[in-house]
């Protein structure tokens, strides 16, 4: 429940349509109790055959309360609606602002399915809990206590006995369906599945067909469908069951009242005349009950896509951001210091970085070198802050990386990674992702100088760049970097891809550019490597030699190994 009071505090913000859908559904209740009393009323009055403006008077306030009943529901509808698609517009933009800082590393964490399924259908599922969960029972117990006020001037004990059936049908009997509904497997990680399984299969297919294993993989995808299938299967009749049983207890609540009234009638207790009034209050009254039978299961499906939305995004939505006091110069080229950073990936026990102790000065160049695995790619990530370190500092111009935001951060840096997006769209459109304003002139120039003048600013891309060769994307990446123009360079195999021509031409008109600014660039390979300020060589997540060029080499430590092994490879 902890997590549903989040969602009920987002609803309060609506409280106006909250309070008029309580108020018309109320007033649509008792209209549609007060159409049915006065219609057995005028059964029995009318068999006495009363003065005919009785009958007129009776007729005009039948159609009175039909139409109020009418305008009453119709305007219950407007609002409820109204309300919940307020409600769940604000949830989503609440979850959003919450996802955002998230989005760089979440998928370390999460599986692409999964993230759509909790995304898309969660969030969907919480439509309910607002039309189906919270404003229904404050209105089912404001009808019924006015009914059973109302019918205690004829009656107590016909009172006492609809209080009771009250009691049967919207409390006694929910709370056990409530507590067998828990007991039901929820579909909610079902469906999180299936997304997970058609997400890899269509992400996969190519290379599930080349080693012939798309059959069982169409397998998987098969049984997961048919498992959450078969879930809705069971919450469905279970609903059916739910909703069966409150009706027999309402119609039993009926006869009873029925047998109550005859009895009463025929010992003297109650005029005969009101008879038949009672038992269509009694028939109508329990239509309001109706909706409990659902409450249940929606209340366990609010509950489930509540707790996973929060499971999700960890905290409250709509919290606050947090105040950042620092501030980094637009126009300098900051500098990184890492004081004993140690850092391990959520959910691990392998140390990803191990007591980091570097120094890059404002304008420096500086090489991040090491084998595959030893952290390099890691390094970067905490200087961008999409993780933060276990214990140890980073600081950006002097500064502690939890004083600064995220986004300040991302936007004074140009940015390479070993995975570039490209969007569904064309050349033009994906340079433009750089910044405002910028001419088709400097795209096609910035297109020139990263060798890619073949392409015009109106070719396609499509999604992902598939039309794209390796060597293009990160090219084209690179021509969004240049545009951006930041003053700190964070690059991680820009020219992974390349051939050493191309690559030298692009490092040259680089280095151009950049002169000023702080540059660090993470790289296997070690030629061209004699420009650069520092060169830190990684191994199995520590620095264990740093230094210029020349000084390793003189060293003849691990980088002169490294280094004599490429050329004994390329040469």
């Amino acid at each position: 429940m902890k997590d549903l009071m989040v969602v009920i505090k987002l609803m309060i913000q609506e409280k106006r349509d909250v309070v008029l859908s309580v108020f018309f559904g109320a007033v649509a209740g008792l209209t549609a109790v007060a159409l049915f009393a006065l219609s057995g009323y005028m059964i029995s009055k009318s068999a006495l055959s009363p003065p005919l403006y009785i009958i007129t008077i009776m007729t005009a306030l039948l159609k009175l309360f039909g139409s109020a009943k009418s305008i009453s529901r119709y305007a219950e509808r407007y609002f409820s609606h109204r309300a919940t698609f307020t409600i769940l517009s604000n949830l989503r933009v609440s979850f959003y602002e919450k996802l955002e800082p998230l989005a760089p590393g979440i998928f370390g964490k999460y599986r692409s399915g999964d993230l759509l399924a909790r995304i898309v259908g969660d969030v969907e599922s919480l439509q309910n809990f607002f039309l189906r969960v919270f404003y229904p029972p404050i209105v089912l117990v404001i009808v019924f206590l006015s009914t059973i006020f109302f019918t205690m001037f004829y009656s107590v004990y016909v009172a006492l006995l609809l209080l009771a059936g009250l009691l049967l049908t919207s409390f006694i009997v929910p709370a056990l369906f409530a507590l067998r509904q828990r007991k039901i497997d929820s579909r909610r990680e079902d469906r999180g599945s299936l997304s997970t399984e058609v997400t890899e299969l269509l992400h996969g297919f190519r290379d599930l067909k080349i080693y012939q294993k798309l059959d069982e993989k169409e397998k998987q995808l098969i049984q997961s469908a048919d498992f959450y299938v078969n879930g809705q299967e069971r919450e469905g009749v279970n609903a059916v069951f739910n909703q069966s049983v409150n009706t027999l207890a309402a119609l039993m609540v009926s006869w009873c009242v029925l047998a109550l009234g005859a009895f009463l009638v025929t010992d003297g207790q109650l005029d005969g005349l009101f008879l038949a009034m009672l038992v269509m209050i009694s028939l109508n009254v329990f239509e309001n009950a109706a909706p409990m039978a659902v409450f249940p299961a929606h209340l366990e499906d609010s509950r489930h896509a509540a707790k996973r939305l929060f499971s999700f995004v960890g905290g409250e939505f709509g919290e606050m951001k947090k105040e950042l006091a620092g501030q980094l110069d637009g126009q300098k080229a900051f500098s990184i210091e890492m004081d004993d950073v140690t850092f391990t990936f959520p959910g691990e026990n392998r140390l990803a970085l191990k007591n980091i102790h570097l120094t890059i000065p404002s304008g420096s160049k500086t090489a991040i070198v090491g084998p595959s695995g030893s952290g390099k790619s890691t390094l970067l990530q905490l200087m961008l802050k999409v993780y933060e370190a276990d214990s140890g500092k980073v600081l950006l111009d002097g500064m502690p990386m939890e004083a600064l935001d995220q986004e300040m951060i991302w936007k004074k840096t140009n940015v390479v990674l070993q995975e570039n997006h490209f969007f569904f769209g064309t050349i033009r459109d994906n340079l433009m992702l750089a910044k405002d304003g910028l001419t088709d002139e400097e795209l096609a120039t910035v297109l020139s100088n990263v060798k890619l003048d073949s392409f015009s600013l109106d070719d396609p891309v499509f999604e992902k760049g598939e039309n794209l060769s390796g060597g293009e994307k990160q090219r084209l990446a690179m021509a969004r970097a240049m545009l951006k123009r930041a003053p700190v360079w964070l690059l991680d195999e820009p020219t992974s891809s390349l051939d050493a021509l191309t690559e030298k031409g692009l490092y040259d008109h680089l280095f151009e550019i950049a002169k000023n600014d702080t540059l660090i660039l993470v790289s296997h390979r070690l030629t061209g490597l004699e420009k650069m300020d520092q060169i830190i060589v990684m191994e199995q997540g520590m620095i264990v030699e740093s230094g210029t060029f020349d000084e390793l080499m003189e060293k003849k430590g691990y980088f002169y190994e490294m280094k004599q092994i490429e050329k004994s490879v390329f040469m």
